[in-house]
């Protein structure tokens, strides 16, 4: 227990008004419940009982002494409660806006993942398009939690975890790039270019990456989703760069190829988990924040082990 038996003691017999029936109650000797007390009187100089013909009574110093006991007390239950909350939450929901990349990317393999474990908690997840769009909805309440590229500190926002997430060369099966283990951006620039519009905050990203060569770099097509510039992608009409997470499962079926960027000056994408300030998490959406935590570090963690840079760092700054 995180608290003395002597807290019991007091109770029961505060409740009971005799050490005979508390000892019943507990199932502990008498001597051993008056020993207790004597003990506790002795340390802070003070009785805790009148000792009555037919009882004990509470002095005033033991009125104050069970009043603060049973706020313990309470607090321990609650603190119980929560804790089998979270391996057994009951029925409840989680609402989550997310990019429309990791939407149509690893987000709906780990919400699946999620309710096979917890059926009993449903998931309400959102994507919006643009760079402020996900931290909108968490501002005003509208979603427990946002998992977000490049999102700046904001007033009553709550970071829970931000990992490191590179850019790089994205290619249909195939193409000679492939055959490398990196990509230099002055050899994809060579290339037809498929990026997202200049809205999309991994558009930033890749406007500084390559700000640095010396050609103006102009793409064939502009496109406001990830999902579309994947699907150009993969129908041959050039090659992009994007994160790794938005196709993790496209490399997996081999719709796509990701090459690792050789350019050291090249930034990587801050994706933050985040959620209001001032509101408590509820145990369904604490649990679902540690199992996404956990399998986000797996999957960065696999890609580090691939050769991707900088993908496996995971920090927690707030909790």
């Amino acid at each position: 227990m995180l608290h003395s038996r002597k807290l019991l003691y007091i109770n029961e017999i505060a409740r009971t008004g005799s050490i005979r029936k508390a000892a019943a109650k507990l199932n502990v000797a008498s001597s051993a419940i008056n020993r207790q007390i004597i003990e506790l009187e002795d340390e802070i100089g003070a009785a805790l009982f009148e000792r009555l013909p037919r009882g004990l009574r509470l002095t005033s110093a033991g009125e104050l002494y069970v009043e603060h006991i049973r706020e313990v007390m309470k607090s321990y239950q609650r603190l119980e409660s929560r804790v089998k909350a979270l391996k057994m939450p009951d029925a409840g929901k989680v609402r989550i806006v997310t990019t429309t990349g990791l939407a149509a990317g690893p987000m709906p393999v780990i919400v699946s993942k999620f309710v096979a474990q917890h059926p009993r908690v449903k998931i309400f997840m959102r994507n919006d398009i643009g760079s402020g769009t996900t931290l909108n909805p968490v501002s005003v309440g509208e979603v427990d939690i946002g998992i977000g590229l490049n999102i700046p500190a904001s007033p009553g926002i709550r970071t829970l975890a931000v990992f490191d997430v590179p850019i790089g060369a994205v290619l249909p099966p195939g193409h000679p790039l492939t055959q490398q283990a990196q990509v230099g951006l002055g050899e994809l620039i060579q290339e037809r270019l498929v990026l997202v519009m200049k809205s999309l905050s991994l558009r930033e990203v890749i406007d500084f990456a390559l700000a640095p060569l010396s050609v103006a770099v102009e793409p064939v097509i502009e496109t406001n989703t990830t999902e579309a510039v994947k699907q150009f992608v993969r129908s041959g009409a050039g090659v992009s760069l994007m994160n790794p997470l938005d196709i993790i499962h496209d490399c997996a079926r081999g719709d796509l190829v990701f090459r690792p960027l050789s350019d050291p000056h090249v930034k990587v994408q801050q994706m933050k988990v985040f959620a209001r300030a001032r509101t408590p998490l509820d145990s369904a959406t604490s649990l679902f924040v540690e199992f996404l935590l956990a399998e986000l570090s797996a999957l960065l963690a696999t890609l580090s082990a691939q050769g991707v840079k900088s993908a496996g760092r995971a920090n927690n700054p707030e909790e």
